[in-house]
């Protein structure tokens, strides 16, 4: 199916009300149960040593000021060994193990209970049993995707090719979405990009690199594998055709830091002057399978690209595009047929790419399906299971004071001024966080699960999820929609409704115990709250007005200050190196990287203000100031395979966590002070090298 385009450019029955899971009001005019005065409880102890940070990591024999990740981290680093079935791992993967079992636990319960066909918990367990059940699999073969393998190999003309492109479920050069218009997010609207790729990035493609040229005729054997396995034959030339395609079609593609420009990428056009400004390809036949033909206007993301590879679809042969869509509906497909398919696919993909040994267990894949197709319907149990009211409330805390930081630091700022300031705290003012679940959860009651049927599960949820979304197209913008499950282990900032996303997973140790030290605390969940509410100030996110839409409301001198600023931060970050070689992107990854800066001062200062001028204790030696730096430190505790790490360089907006935690730091007065950092240790910065922007 196809990506909800907008939703990435910004950053996604039963019914449950606005009460907090898991708790019940009392009726109405009834009084409260009487009792006896409860005895006050003892002190709880964090999840994580006596108070929150795991002391055994660290690695004293390493000078904080030459590398704060090994000083923290170190001795963990050095010992851990990263599981067969990752090509990564961290507080992440570890936190998501932990929901993943609980999912599972989820799952099981509600298959065991006999449910009847319909129920929320039919749906849940019959589309984990379709999954796990490996014997249908293999009996079926390639009958559940013959039907789609028979219409691609009857493509006869450059229509059928376009109507294919556009029909969900099947592979497509174009990458087609519906989200709120960048400039009107009251509305929603259909956009077009580029796509096409099997590769990570179009750098995989073009980059003149030993280590990329393997990898890209290791693509080009797997791509014959696969087409063999399924029967075709010639698969060697046809895979050589397949790449060229590829390629070509890379070579037109805009690199990640050109896709990061939201100003760049958002291109109105009528369908009208689609057809004339990428002429080649039938645009009206790809919108109607789409079911967007009444469409007048559409917004164009990579206009060039678009452009380009509209005429290389016209221009090649229908026989290399008919193989090109058999390898990549079998490739798309892999995980859900039998296992020579599943295993010939984590072959390249894990293995080959990211360097991982051994795929991960049966089951693990079988909730993150789950999870995909009836996230929602999974996270209700979830989140009145396991997230209690009062980590929510202790989180809605954290987020007052994250925002009365930085208004204080909006007005310290001595580079901006007082006109912009204005409206930034007219920005800040209209933040809206949403924690833990959504207020609204998606109705799934219209989706059929069957037991026997994995890739029509797959598929009837792909469609689902598509009719959902055209259905609305003339709707109010539904502004309490979530783009992430509650179970899933990460956060997010959404420029069009100016909201800031925790969900209840995160909120777990190290990230946030509510019997941790509050210097931890903040360090972790409230640096990461920051990092969230400093995406609406980022490079990109500065963009956005208090309303969601995207216009600019800053003075030329101040853009002009924030551009110094962050092209520093930049120059520091391209310096990286993460692999030998390999530097980080520091442009493509300049909004992460001033989210992280931003976030830790922030959280930083919010620490500083909750002690109302007084000094917190030193505990097992260390300061305060330490703990706030150590715990920042230690949630980003990682270790990865060369490969998995390549790939985040070329194609991720996120820097390395090594770099996530040297970075922002060494900018950071308060901790040279923390921890004694002098000129000569090797993270020191002079004072005037230091980045503040936030």
């Amino acid at each position: 199916m196809k990506s909800r385009r907008l939703a990435a450019l910004t950053l996604a029955a039963l019914a449950v009300g606005c009460t907090t899971p898991g708790v019940q009001p009392l009726a109405q005019g009834a009084a409260a149960p009487s009792a006896p005065p409860a005895a006050v409880p003892a002190p709880k102890k964090a999840a994580i040593g006596d108070f929150g940070l795991d002391l055994t990591a660290r690695k004293l024999s390493v000078k904080p000021g030459d590398d704060f990740f090994a000083y923290a981290n170190g001795t963990w680093f050095d010992h851990f060994t990263i599981p067969e079935d990752r090509s990564s791992f961290g507080i992440f993967t570890k936190l998501d193990e932990q929901s993943q079992n609980r999912v599972r636990d989820i799952i099981e319960q509600a298959a065991a209970s006999h449910p009847a066909p319909g129920t929320p918990e039919q749906k849940i367990g019959d589309y984990y049993a379709s999954f796990m059940d490996e014997a249908t699999l293999e009996a079926k073969g390639l009958t559940p995707v013959k039907a789609e393998l028979d219409r691609i190999a009857a493509l006869r003309t450059r229509k059928d090719v376009a109507t294919l492109f556009g029909s969900p479920g099947y592979p497509s050069t174009f990458d087609i979405g519906m989200g709120p218009d960048l400039k009107n997010p009251n509305v929603y609207t259909v956009s077009i990009g580029q796509g096409g790729l099997g590769l990570p990035d179009r750098d995989y493609y073009v980059k003149d690199d030993p280590q990329l040229a393997e990898i890209r005729a290791k693509y080009e054997a797997y791509i014959a594998n696969m087409l063999e396995l399924a029967g075709s034959a010639d698969t060697k030339s046809k895979a050589k055709r397949i790449m060229a395609f590829e390629t070509a079609i890379a070579k037109v593609s805009w690199p990640i830091e050109k896709r990061r420009d939201v100003e760049a990428m958002y291109n109105p056009r009528t369908v009208e002057q689609l057809r004339a400004e990428a002429p080649g390809f039938d645009w009206q036949a790809f919108l109607d399978a789409a079911e967007l033909g009444s469409r007048k206007a559409v917004v164009v993301g990579e206009l060039s690209a678009v452009r380009d590879i509209a005429k290389l679809v016209g221009s090649t042969s229908l026989d290399t595009i008919k193989d090109y869509l058999t390898f990549h509906h079998l490739n798309n497909h892999a995980a859900y047929l039998p296992k020579r398919f599943d295993d010939l696919r984590f072959g390249f993909y894990g293995a080959t790419l990211r360097g991982q040994p051994k795929q991960r267990e049966r089951w693990k894949r079988a909730v993150d399906a789950v999870n995909g197709a009836l996230g929602e319907q999974v996270a209700q149990v979830y989140v009145a299971k396991y997230f209690p009211p009062e980590s929510k409330a202790k989180m809605e805390e954290l987020v007052a004071n994250l925002r009365a930081a930085l208004a204080e630091r909006l007005d310290a700022l001595t580079w901006m001024t007082d006109e912009t300031k204005k409206r930034a705290h007219e920005k800040l003012a209209t933040f809206l966080p949403k924690i833990g679940y959504p207020d609204k959860w998606k109705d799934y009651s219209t989706l059929e699960v069957k037991r026997d049927d994995l890739i029509g599960n797959v598929r009837r949820a792909a469609l689902w999820d598509w009719h959902r979304q055209v259905a609305r197209l003339d709707q109010p913008v539904d502004r309490s929609e979530w783009f992430m499950n509650p179970q899933e282990i990460n956060a997010y900032y959404n420029p069009q409704n100016n909201e800031i996303v925790f969900p209840a997973a995160i909120l777990e140790p190290p990230f946030f115990d509510p019997n941790a030290d509050d210097a931890v605390n903040y360090g972790a969940i409230g640096a990461v709250i920051g990092h969230e509410i400093g995406h609406g100030f980022d490079d990109q996110g500065r963009k956005f007005g208090p309303d969601g839409s995207l216009h600019d409301w800053w003075t030329p001198a101040d853009s002009a200050a924030f551009e110094a600023r962050a092209k520093k931060l930049v120059s520091q970050y391209s310096e990286y190196e993460a692999l030998p070689g390999l530097k980080v992107n520091g442009a493509s990854t300049l909004g992460e990287n001033i989210g992280d800066l931003g976030g830790l001062n922030m959280a930083y200062h919010a620490y500083r203000l909750s002690l109302k001028g007084k000094e917190p204790p030193v505990i097992d030696g260390l300061t305060g100031d330490q703990r706030f730096f150590l715990s920042w430190a230690q949630v980003w505790r990682a270790k990865y395979r060369d490969g998995v790490m390549r790939e985040m360089v070329m194609s991720d907006v996120h820097s390395p966590v090594y770099f996530r935690v040297n970075g922002p730091v060494r900018n950071m007065d308060a901790w040279y002070k923390a921890f004694g950092v002098q000129p000569g240790d090797k993270l020191y910065l002079p004072p005037e090298e230091r980045v503040s922007i936030w």
